[in-house]
Parts: C-alpha cells; sequence; structure tokens
C-alpha cells in the first residue's frame, strides 16, 4: 500500500468520485497536535475567593432584567472580571483546554449553576453575567445575599442564583 493513501482511500479508488468526497469528509481528522496516546490535558479546580476588598476594586456594573415576574435592577462586577483578576480565566481569548472549563457557582441553599468559561469569554460567547451586592438601590439582605448573580439576557432566571457562598472553576467531567 502506498504510505499516504488510508485504507478509506484505498477503498474510493473503486467507488464513484461522489461517494469518495462524502466518505472522505467524514473520515476523522487525526489532530497535529495531539496524540491518540496522550491523554487529555486537565487542570487543577480554582476556587474564586469572594473577598470584598478584591471585589471593591474591580469596575462596576449594572445589569436589568425579570426575574418571577420582578424588574431587577442590580450593580455589581462583571463575572469575568472578577475570574480573570483571580487568575481563573486569562487575559487572552480561550483556547485550548480552556474551551472545557466551567465556572460551578453554590448557593447556602445547596443551589448551584454552571458557567463556561467560553460562554463568559468576551471573544466567544460575551454573555453578561453580573456578581451584584446591590440591587433596587440598597445592599442586598440576608435572603438574597450577600451575593447574587444576575443574567440579563438569558430567556429564564434559571440560572440567577443567590445566597451566593462559593464559585469554583473546573474542568467539564
Amino acid at each position: 500500500m502506498h504510505p499516504t493513501r488510508t485504507p478509506l482511500a484505498m477503498a474510493c479508488l473503486s467507488l464513484s468520485l461522489g461517494w469518495c468526497l462524502i466518505a472522505a469528509a467524514a473520515e476523522p481528522e487525526k489532530s497535529a497536535h495531539a496524540h491518540a496516546s496522550d491523554p487529555p490535558q486537565r487542570m487543577a479546580p480554582i476556587d474564586v475567593a469572594l473577598d470584598a476588598a478584591k471585589i471593591a476594586g474591580l469596575p462596576r456594573t449594572t445589569a436589568t432584567g425579570t426575574a418571577h415576574g420582578k424588574t431587577l435592577s442590580c450593580e455589581g462586577v462583571s463575572l469575568a472580571a472578577l475570574l480573570r483578576a483571580s487568575g481563573a480565566m486569562p487575559e487572552e481569548p480561550l483556547r485550548g483546554a480552556q474551551l472545557a472549563r466551567m465556572v460551578v457557582v453554590s448557593a447556602r441553599d445547596g443551589y448551584r449553576v454552571a458557567y463556561s468559561l467560553a460562554e463568559l469569554d468576551a471573544s466567544l460567547g460575551a454573555r453578561e453575567v453580573v456578581l451584584s451586592d446591590r440591587c433596587d438601590g440598597t445592599a442586598l439582605d440576608a435572603d438574597d445575599g450577600p451575593w447574587r448573580l444576575i443574567a440579563p439576557g438569558e430567556s429564564r432566571p434559571a440560572r440567577w442564583i443567590r445566597q451566593i457562598e462559593s464559585i469554583r472553576v473546573i474542568d467539564a467531567p
């Protein structure tokens, strides 16, 4: 067999050109960067500190949205900005293994939500998600605070989480 011809290419010699093009397009391409024997690159989890002083040093933003029939206007910091300031998200556009990273946000009551880093990255998804400490002009009360996420671009507020206790960046399972 010719060294540059795959078994599929050899079989195509006896098929019509149209079928060869379809079959070749479906054949998986081998990456020049990864070998079949290499395990996927895994990164260590990163716990993002909810440090009020660090958060206070980040640019403030406002987000408005409706949740459960009530319109909220909340102030806080961009979740992406907090992740960058914490070293959990790079300044440059995501690539490679970073595209399989997730942000898991947990609340006091056990509720958890996840966002992919890719959807938060300005060069990819550019989703607006705000970690807020104030809504409608006042500090969050004990029922909602000390932190809450608001994502105004989402169709429904299922990932708007209140009573935030922790933020962790992990590899997707």
